[in-house]
């Protein structure tokens, strides 16, 4: 597909979720006859979960019939997530019942690749399960281009992340992978991305006839592999993103942030090796980190090991449940 200029892609595919009211986006999903889905990854994730999936149930779902199922996707959390979901009425589904002849995997992206099978949906939406602000604007602005251009298939969130520093919430300090890592990473290396303001934002949107056809990077670097294969095969018009104005979650400490890259590194240097632009295999999976404990450092090495998983419609078990899905009655 011919590109576009970054700065044409920017004032074309960005939107603010004001743009697009629900009424509409309900009115344009019934003309196209599409089902959306709204999916949950999580992994303890009891004292948010519940405000979530009861919003979307009670906004998208009942109300405005926007949404058609929500669905959790645990990675076998110890606390009451999956009770919880339950009760508020989301369809959840344990990570290593999905797919299980696949082999077991790890970390965000396979619970991304896994909710391909286990959601319904024409339309795929992801939103973390640890965001205390969550209202519906994080479903509607991301549904907005997907359900009224035809031409856009992946869409990403934005927003003002705020950091808390002890008791108060600064406005602005979140994100700092991306302006550290991704960022940087995207402009060196595939700079028909630096458009995107959030490229590892937790809450997006696809079609799933685009979804299906990519690989899927284990763990965080995910986020970053799904903009990097999805622009590279259909092309950065098909991509947009919408500003959703804030969101506040569970800022994680240093050392898990340097884990998360870490990961997303390996993320990267697999998809270079790819493109012939670095030597496979030639990188370390192992991270040194160091406590600092009564005035002695002590090292602790992480194993972190990123894969790739193929695009999920070459799977077997995908195709088989997809053509039974498709031609079950209503």
């Amino acid at each position: 597909m011919t590109d576009i200029d970054t700065w044409e892609w920017f004032g074309k595919r960005t939107f603010h979720y004001s743009q697009f009211e629900p009424a509409k986006l309900r009115a344009a999903k019934e003309r196209l006859g599409l089902t959306v889905s709204v999916c949950l990854p999580t992994r303890d994730e009891a004292a948010t979960v519940g405000t979530i999936v009861k919003t979307l149930r009670r906004s998208l779902l009942e109300r405005s019939r926007l949404i058609d199922e929500i669905v959790v996707m645990d990675a076998g959390s110890s606390d009451d997530t999956v009770a919880i979901a339950l009760a508020e009425g989301a369809q959840v589904f344990r990570e290593q019942d999905v797919l299980p002849e696949e082999g077991p995997g790890s970390g965000k992206g396979e619970a991304l690749w896994k909710s391909l099978h286990a959601c319904k949906g024409d339309v795929i939406c992801w939103i973390d399960a640890d965001v205390s602000n969550f209202h519906a604007r994080f479903v509607s602005g991301l549904l907005g281009p997907l359900l009224l251009d035809p031409n856009v298939l992946y869409v990403k969130a934005f927003y003002e992340r705020p950091i808390r520093e002890r008791n108060a919430l600064r406005s602005t300090g979140g994100g700092r992978v991306t302006e550290l890592v991704a960022r940087p990473l995207l402009n060196l290396l595939w700079p028909q991305l630096a458009g995107i303001v959030q490229p590892l934002s937790g809450e997006y949107a696809g079609r799933r006839v685009a979804l299906e056809q990519v690989p899927f990077s284990s763990g965080y670097g995910v986020e970053l592999g799904l903009l990097v294969d999805l622009a590279a095969r259909f092309g950065m018009d098909a991509i947009a993103q919408v500003d959703l104005e804030r969101r506040v979650h569970r800022n994680q400490d240093v050392q898990a942030l340097g884990r998360m890259s870490f990961g997303i590194l390996q993320a990267v240097f697999s998809r270079l090796a790819e493109e012939g632009r670095a030597a496979p295999g030639t990188y370390g999976t192992t991270l040194v980190q160091f406590s600092n404990q009564l005035r002695e450092y002590h090292m602790e090495p992480r194993e972190i090991v990123t894969t790739r998983r193929p695009p999920i419609v070459t799977v077997d078990g995908y195709r088989r449940h997809r053509a039974t899905a498709v031609t079950a009655p209503e």
